[in-house]
């Protein structure tokens, strides 16, 4: 939901808000809070990227905000750039993410998700994984459509990347 109050991209660069929002071309945009489910599966895959990010090359970054143009800001849940970070000291993503993590909330309406998904797809990453923490059903989309993940597990052609979701939760 968009706030009434215009500001300044600067301004949003420079304002911490709890939680965190989203920002297009001077518009606040609140998130949906998760669960408890949304959280620990966050933090789930958190902790399963995290040690593996040397033989996957990856960077996993949460909740960090990722300019996806000028003047709008979004925020994954997960998100994950290709090693090396090309800015590791920066505040904020400049660079395409590889793969972006949405973890549905229960007030996410489908159309806003969809809107997400193909904005981060229109900048260029190439990989959107969309979770629902409740049944851990998922699809992954690319430029070329989405695909229902049937056994939970998400594979990133041509990477060592395998991430079983119920393992993952095991664990």
């Amino acid at each position: 939901m968009a706030t009434g109050t215009l500001i300044s991209e600067e301004e949003y660069l420079h304002t911490s808000y709890e939680p965190d929002c989203e920002y297009e071309d001077g518009v606040l945009i609140e998130r949906n809070v998760g669960t408890k489910k949304h959280g620990w599966l966050q933090t789930a895959l958190s902790a399963y990227f995290f040690p593996r990010r040397h033989s996957w090359k990856i960077c996993p970054y949460s909740d960090t905000r990722v300019k996806v143009r000028p003047g709008k800001y979004l925020l994954p849940d997960l998100c994950l750039l290709q090693a090396p970070d090309p800015d590791p000291g920066a505040d904020i993503i400049t660079t395409v993410p590889f793969v972006w993590i949405e973890i549905l909330s229960p007030d996410d309406r489908y159309s806003r998700v969809m809107k997400k998904v193909k904005d981060v797809l229109a900048m260029g990453c190439p990989y959107v994984w969309v979770i629902d923490p409740k049944t851990l059903e998922s699809h992954l989309h690319t430029a070329q459509g989405a695909v229902a993940l049937i056994d939970g597990t998400l594979r990133i052609p041509g990477t060592k990347i395998v991430v079983p979701l119920k393992k993952v939760l095991e664990d």
